[in-house]
């Protein structure tokens, strides 16, 4: 039997017309399906109904399947002669773990492609009003993660992310969003630095939260936000209320102290 192949294709943040022409091609013409939690309901509706379909969402302490069984999975598939799509919110190669799962695709010889998406740092704050850059305010801007291990604080260089002329992207980072913010604080970011967290970006249940590093946690405890939400924090912040072309969703927060 010949060797089949894996797509590794960025779904993006949500928004059905935001998937690339190639992974709209792709899905159509995948034998089987492997998806992320992440992947919008919206997208999953593009799959053809006679594909097969296999979850592999991944949550805090909750994996439906473990990252080896993902791996082996994908490889098991493969060797079936099958097109096999993994597919995965967002880009697979920024906080995707789509690296680790090509790289075990490779040490067992099974072909394997990239298909880029639009990562949620970029669809989310568009999406949301806030440019990611934005003469006068931000001259560059920077992705980090904000999970990590159980019972273990975030290591980051806590005074190098406080750089006033650099926006913050924060993935995952609603668990230790209190800390996060601390920790800016700390390192020198003042507390009145405009800040926002936005949940199910680009789609119809998008909401948007804006504050300032001091009251962004609290702000998104009493909205009740969940994952998927992006933390985004820098002078870009203040201009989501004139940008805001998308319009924030019901159950959104403006914290007009934040705007302006």
């Amino acid at each position: 039997m010949a060797l089949g192949r894996v797509a590794l294709v960025g779904a993006g943040p949500g928004d059905p017309e935001l998937l690339t022409v190639k992974a709209q091609r792709l899905l159509k013409e995948a034998e089987v399906v492997v998806f992320d939690r992440l992947v919008s309901p919206e997208i999953l509706n593009l799959i053809p109904a006679g594909t097969t379909r296999i979850y592999a969402g991944k949550a805090l302490s909750r994996h439906h399947l473990a990252q080896d069984e993902i791996n082996s999975l994908l490889v098991s598939l493969a060797r079936t002669g099958r097109l096999v799509v993994r597919l995965k919110g967002g880009d697979p190669f920024v906080f995707g773990r789509g690296s680790e799962e090509a790289e075990y695709l490779a040490r067992h010889g099974v072909p394997f492609e990239v298909v880029p998406g639009i990562t949620s740092a970029s669809g989310g704050s568009t999406y949301a009003g806030i440019p990611l850059t934005h003469r006068g305010h931000a001259t560059g801007v920077r992705y980090v993660t904000g999970h990590c291990k159980e019972n273990e604080d975030l290591a980051h260089d806590w005074r190098s992310l406080a750089d006033p002329d650099t926006t913050l992207v924060v993935y995952m980072g609603l668990t230790n969003l209190d800390q996060i913010t601390r920790q800016l604080m700390a390192a020198g970011m003042p507390a009145d630095t405009p800040a926002a967290a936005v949940e199910n970006a680009t789609t119809p249940r998008q909401r948007r939260v804006i504050g300032t590093v001091g009251s962004l946690p609290t702000l998104v405890a009493d909205a009740g936000l969940a994952p998927p939400t992006i933390v985004i924090i820098g002078k870009v912040v203040s201009l989501a209320g004139v940008l805001d072309w998308y319009q924030a969703g019901p159950g959104s927060v403006e914290d007009q102290s934040a705007s302006g």
